[in-house]
């Protein structure tokens, strides 16, 4: 029984580690993001901006909170950005910080 129970945890703590690299490398990638649409926007303080993206990943599971925050704020300052092309800048953001988290860990 001493096996069964030294895999189960094994698997729970791979787990635990899977989930805390996930969050961190989407913490990243909203920060990629944040930094690129404040370019985008004109935005003047882009400390404020990241953390206002950041803040908004919180509201609810997945990424559509993000987006809609996001694409909310492109509108608002006249800017074009099809939603394609969000949506390819946020999956490319995310491959990349996946990367950078992985070669940290």
């Amino acid at each position: 029984m001493s096996t069964f129970d030294d895999r189960e945890k094994a698997q729970e703590a791979k787990f635990a580690h899977d989930a805390q690299l996930l969050f961190k490398a989407e913490a990243r990638r909203n920060k990629k993001l944040a930094i690129w649409i404040a370019e985008l926007i004109g935005k003047k303080d882009v400390d404020a901006y990241v953390s206002e993206v950041i803040a908004s990943d919180f509201e609810e599971a997945g990424d559509e909170d993000v987006y809609r925050k996001i694409s909310a704020d492109i509108a608002a300052a006249g800017a074009s950005v099809s939603e394609e092309d969000l949506r390819a800048k946020m999956a490319e953001f995310l491959a990349q910080a996946k990367q950078e988290v992985l070669s940290e860990a």
